[in-house]
């Protein structure tokens, strides 16, 4: 299955919308928009991850980078996600701690 990646933006927050599997093909597309956005100065991000079938440790791997680059700058990256399945992968890996995970994307703006 293919990745789709968009952005739109909220006030100063960035919100990156992923949809399809995110795994060691298409994890790259995923950090190429966060990158930009980065780039860009946008270090308060959302990645919604409401309608991502799939998350490999590619995926995590970018999730934790771009994490950790954004926190550098003062910013924060929150995750939308209510899918048991993917909510399952960051659990496992103790990551569920790391992200703050929200069940929509009112929450993870408002929080």
């Amino acid at each position: 299955m293919e990745l789709s990646v968009t952005t739109s933006h909220q006030d100063d927050v960035s919100v990156v919308t992923a949809e399809g599997e995110v795994d060691v093909y298409t994890a790259a597309q995923l950090r190429q928009t966060l990158d930009q956005e980065i780039a860009d100065g946008r270090t308060k991000v959302v990645v919604d991850l409401d309608k991502v079938t799939f998350l490999d440790s590619t995926g995590l791997g970018v999730l934790v980078g771009r994490l950790k680059l954004v926190r550098n700058d003062g910013g924060w990256l929150r995750i939308v996600c209510s899918s048991e399945r993917i909510l399952r992968v960051f659990r496992i890996t103790g990551l569920d701690k790391v992200f703050g995970i929200h069940d929509s994307l009112d929450d993870a703006l408002a929080a």
